[in-house]
């Protein structure tokens, strides 16, 4: 009964883990974007990105310039980039 519950106890752990390892895109949005690209992507100091397509593509391979996005989202994680380009879909 003691590793039974061992067991248990380490399997809710590791769920409870893979649950906050997802991505918010709403949240990366909001602290890595709208400073720029405004609360609902319609363009603020940068360009409008709400409902562009290819948001994922810039953040990673660069939009007209033809280099990656610069500061403040360098550096994010190709599921910080996939979770964000959801949220503005």
């Amino acid at each position: 009964m003691k590793r039974f519950m061992i067991v248990l106890a380490a399997l809710a752990m590791m769920m409870s883990t893979a649950a906050f390892a997802a991505e918010d895109g709403a949240a990366l949005y909001k602290a890595k974007c709208a400073m720029c690209h405004g609360a609902a992507g319609e363009g603020k100091m940068g360009p409008a990105i709400k409902g562009k397509a290819n948001v994922a593509d810039v953040l990673t391979k660069g939009g007209l310039t033809k280099a990656p996005h610069k500061a403040p989202v360098a550096g994010l994680t190709a599921d910080q980039v996939k979770a964000i380009a959801a949220f503005l879909k």
